[in-house]
């Protein structure tokens, strides 16, 4: 198996805006998002617990080729690490106070990396 490295920032903020905008579809079926904000940020705190946890992506992780990972064996993170990652991703902040492997605050509390996939068909 070939090292994968650190994901571009760029094909990660691809991913959030899918999650996100998935979320606000989600949540506008039972709630306005424009009225009430909660909903959608509740909704991608659930994201990643339920798919990154066990699964490693969430949907736009999936579009965007990409994998949150276990920084110290490449495994699954588990559903309580990704819970704790998906709330310090809604509080934003830790997510942009990265390192040099781009691990956010959010993915070191995690012991988490985002890791590029290779193309299709390789």
């Amino acid at each position: 198996m070939t090292k994968l490295g650190p994901a571009h920032l760029g094909r990660r903020f691809a991913a959030l805006l899918i999650d996100w905008a998935l979320c606000l579809v989600i949540a506008s079926f039972y709630a306005d998002p424009r009225v009430i904000a909660w909903p959608p940020v509740v909704l991608l705190i659930l994201f990643n617990a339920l798919f990154i946890g066990p699964f490693g992506q969430t949907p736009g992780m999936a579009l965007a080729r990409l994998r949150c990972v276990s920084a110290a064996d490449g495994g699954a993170i588990g559903v309580l690490m990704g819970l704790v990652r998906g709330v310090l991703l809604a509080l934003l902040v830790p997510a942009v106070i990265m390192d040099d492997n781009r691990r956010g605050l959010h993915d070191r509390a995690a012991g988490s990396i985002v890791v590029s996939l290779p193309p299709r068909g390789r």
